[in-house]
């Protein structure tokens, strides 16, 4: 079966549109699937209305696409960002049903977390993955253990998170790499990816606070170096708890 969405049958009228050339002025017909035609000019011409659709979340998305325009890769990012932010979201919340509590810590997390990604780059979907789900296992620790402990937690919020994640339709080695960075997000290893590194300080950022390890500065002055290793993780650190 056909890619419904690529499937002209299900298509509306306006799904084929023409617009004017910058260049010369001559009407292009567009579908609206083209990433871009190129104008009797010569003039390559970017589909102003492209909708990346499906795309966005199948792994198949690239084939029915092609290759994107550098014009629009920023774009497409953006809308890919900011569909599975809410996915993520809504399956955090989800799971930790009324404890207010640990939603909260989670959103706080994950503001960090993105404002840092478009800093240092990297895949926000996984950052955003792993900072939204980072305590997703603390329910069942605290059923299963009687303590919310850091290695608890990372035994049992895996399998929660894939689950999870395996519902929104992610791309696997997406979900591979939330999961691995859950599975460990209270101990780095020797050597740590970006992703990790970023979850690791956004957690920080907020657990500095709510732990009340705030309170003794000349301990912050210590920590700080320790535990942030990005520019934007540790100028965040210092311009909210040591001015």
């Amino acid at each position: 079966m056909k890619c419904p969405g690529q499937d002209s049958r299900f298509w509306k009228p306006e799904d084929v549109f023409e617009m004017q050339c910058l260049n010369c002025g001559w009407a292009i017909e567009f579908f609206k699937d083209d990433v871009k035609r190129k104008c009797r000019c010569g003039q390559e011409v970017v589909n102003p209305r492209l909708d990346f659709g499906c795309a966005q979340w199948c792994e198949y998305g690239d084939q029915c696409l092609g290759v994107i325009p550098p014009e629009l890769e920023e774009l497409k990012q953006e809308l890919e960002k900011g569909r599975f932010k809410e996915k993520f979201s809504q399956a955090m919340k989800r799971y930790f049903g009324k404890d207010v509590t640990r939603i909260h810590h989670a959103q706080k997390v994950a503001r960090f977390a993105e404002e840092m990604v478009k800093r240092e780059g990297g895949n926000p979907l996984v950052v955003l993955g792993s900072a939204f789900l980072h305590d997703i296992g603390i329910h069942e620790t605290e059923k299963k253990h009687g303590n919310p402990s850091g290695e608890f937690q990372e035994l049992e919020a895996p399998p929660i998170a894939k689950d999870l994640l395996k519902r929104l339709s992610l791309r696997s080695e997406v979900i591979e790499e939330i999961c691995d960075i859950i599975g460990h997000h209270h101990h780095p290893r020797e050597e740590e990816t970006l992703h990790f590194q970023i979850l690791y300080e956004a957690d920080w950022l907020v657990n500095i606070e709510e732990e009340g390890i705030l309170k003794n500065r000349e301990e912050l002055k210590e920590l700080i170096p320790k535990v942030f290793k990005t520019a934007s993780g540790k100028k965040l650190a210092e311009n909210l708890y040591l001015q």
